[in-house]
């Protein structure tokens, strides 16, 4: 499952260029997009992976999630069997500024979803995010619904790597690590899971506390800060 969004810019771009990897035997989903949006304007999440993941990587198939799509409970329920019947080994999971895992903001995260799959609204941090990322020019632009993958769909993945940089996310990223698991920070979901490693960069981590970094030098020997490990 591929995160999209700037937080992933990095990665991917990296990944694009990394000659060791078969890409021809990946099957790709990703985590969210918004509703009534087409696939070909500039902030479509489907434009994102098309143009920055796959006409660079070339997996082997790329399943979408089509916002804007005839019937958007017949797709969600489409791609919910494909999911269900896909073992889904990695997910790339930004953590936005308001502690959200894909478009699981904290008024609608579930770490007991039934549905891998579901229709949300997002929250004005959510859609002010975008507008600050550079995606929308005005809060009115930025569309109130999309779909997304659950907190129990992407829990379902065997790892998880999180790339989390940038000041904005400097206190979601000390919620999700050093906070309790509530959904209250969606994003804190990662010290469940039993495999996770997230990266960060000075700006992200500044809010951390001397106790939590040292625990996780002397938890993960040598590993530096920009790549804590958690779970």
């Amino acid at each position: 499952m591929v995160g999209t969004g700037n937080s992933q810019l990095a990665m991917i771009d990296f990944l694009s260029r990394e000659s060791g990897i078969d890409w021809s035997q990946v099957e790709a989903f990703h985590l969210d997009e918004y509703v009534g949006l087409p696939a070909d304007h500039p902030a479509s999440f489907r434009h994102w992976i098309r143009t920055r993941f796959a006409e660079k990587i070339r997996p082997k198939v790329t399943h979408y999630i089509e916002g804007d799509a005839a019937n958007i409970e017949t797709m969600i329920g489409n791609y919910n069997q494909l999911l269900e019947a896909a073992p889904v080994d990695l997910a790339f999971v930004g953590i936005g500024e308001n502690g959200h895992i894909a478009f699981n903001d904290p008024h609608i995260a579930d770490f007991q979803d039934p549905e891998l799959v579901k229709r949300v609204t997002l929250d004005a941090a959510c859609r002010q995010q975008q507008v600050g990322e550079g995606h929308f020019p005005d809060l009115k632009d930025v569309p109130q619904d999309a779909v997304t993958v659950t907190c129990s769909g992407l829990f379902r993945a065997a790892r998880w790597i999180c790339c989390v940089p940038d000041r904005r996310k400097a206190a979601a990223v000390k919620a999700s690590l050093e906070g309790p698991v509530e959904t209250k920070c969606p994003g804190s979901l990662v010290q469940r899971h039993p495999s996770v490693a997230v990266y960060l960069d000075s700006a992200s981590s500044s809010l951390l506390s001397p106790t939590f970094i040292a625990q996780q030098r002397r938890v993960h020997e040598g590993a530096s800060l920009s790549a804590i490990r958690v779970g």
